[in-house]
């Protein structure tokens, strides 16, 4: 089968490699039929997650059409269309047990394309199929449920959720990315007041506003620390969300915080941080930090059948799966090309 090949910082390659195999009993393989490229699998080219070795096949989003199933495999069967989640879950531990499965410690966690073969490929195996996958209901598209994988959950539960939402605030999203805008997406279920949208690119401030930002900011051409807080009563922001993750970007969103605020970091840092904690812990500010559990997946899926969360809005750019090393090249130079998610369907 052909698929998208790490061999190092920089270097990628579409090219044939062995099909997968059921290696465990609770494991499936699903053909896929269609899948994405992350911001997690730039910072993997990137050189950020040195434990991704040379040969991995990256990805770790996606729709697909179940092959074959382990004998120990129960709720799956050949035939079934399955939303890949990003995180796999044992199911058993005593973190996949608190819904933690980001944590699991039987093998789980983020693995796709990190510590095993991912998504981005004509075939890819699913370890403990049966708490990793989810039947894609008859009458919604893949597109539609496609972005369920990562980033909806990702903006929903690290940022809107560990941060604490509540109606009436203000909000701030540092970042208007695919992940930015996942939070600001799924920040209105809970009805602020304000969702200020922070980027340099103002074709992303533009889309922020298309997915319910009240406010847009170039952060490159004004003072940001300023301009929000003349928005909030010179006060700032009750919950910042920092959605790049660089150093500069998480100072920038300590700095938008009210007193008794939080921040929440779903950004992906591959350089070590400032943490003005001599300013911050006189102001009662929570930080919090999080890799996605994807536990959120069900009822998310639930509000795409219901026609509130209208996930589809987030493609932008549509390939073959065979254009797979385009489609990259379009998705990197996001800044030329205005891409937010790419979306790669089997011909």
């Amino acid at each position: 089968m052909k698929a998208l090949v790490y061999h190092g910082p920089g270097q990628k390659v579409w090219e044939e490699v062995p099909n997968p195999q059921i290696q465990q009993p609770t494991d499936a393989i699903v053909r896929m039929d269609t899948t994405t490229i992350c911001g997690s699998d730039l910072h993997i080219l990137k050189g950020d997650t040195p434990e991704v070795i040379d040969g991995r096949v990256l990805g770790h989003e996606g729709i697909g059409t179940i092959v074959s199933v382990g004998s120990a495999v129960h709720n799956f069967r050949e035939g079934d269309r399955v939303l890949i989640s990003c995180i796999s879950a044992c199911g058993r531990c005593e973190y996949c047990r608190k819904g933690m499965y980001g944590q699991c410690l039987n093998g789980g966690g983020w693995i796709l394309g990190h510590l095993i073969d991912g998504t981005q490929a004509e075939y890819v195996r699913i370890p403990f199929a049966d708490n990793s996958l989810y039947r894609v209901p008859e009458q919604l598209s893949n597109e539609q449920v496609l972005f369920l994988s990562d980033i909806l959950p990702t903006g929903y539960e690290v940022g809107v959720l560990k941060g604490v939402v509540q109606p009436g605030q203000s909000i701030a999203v540092i970042g208007a990315g695919p992940v930015g805008l996942a939070a600001i997406l799924t920040a209105q279920l809970y009805s602020p007041m304000r969702i200020i949208a922070l980027d340099m690119i103002d074709a992303r401030l533009e889309k922020a506003r298309v997915f319910g930002a009240t406010d847009a900011i170039n952060n490159g051409q004004v003072d940001a620390v300023e301009a929000v807080r003349t928005l909030t009563d010179g006060l700032g922001v009750d919950v910042a969300i920092e959605a790049v993750g660089i150093p500069a970007t998480f100072e920038l969103t300590a700095s938008l915080v009210r007193p008794g605020g939080r921040i929440a970091n779903i950004g992906v840092h591959g350089k070590p941080v400032t943490l003005h904690l001599e300013q911050l812990w006189i102001r009662d500010v929570t930080i919090t930090t999080g890799l996605v559990d994807t536990f959120t997946i069900p009822t998310l899926l639930r509000m795409v059948e219901s026609g509130r969360l209208p996930a589809e809005k987030l493609a932008t750019h549509r390939f073959a799966l065979d254009q797979m090393m385009e489609a990259y090249d379009t998705f990197l130079n996001a800044s030329q090309t205005n891409a937010l998610k790419v979306v790669l369907n089997r011909a």
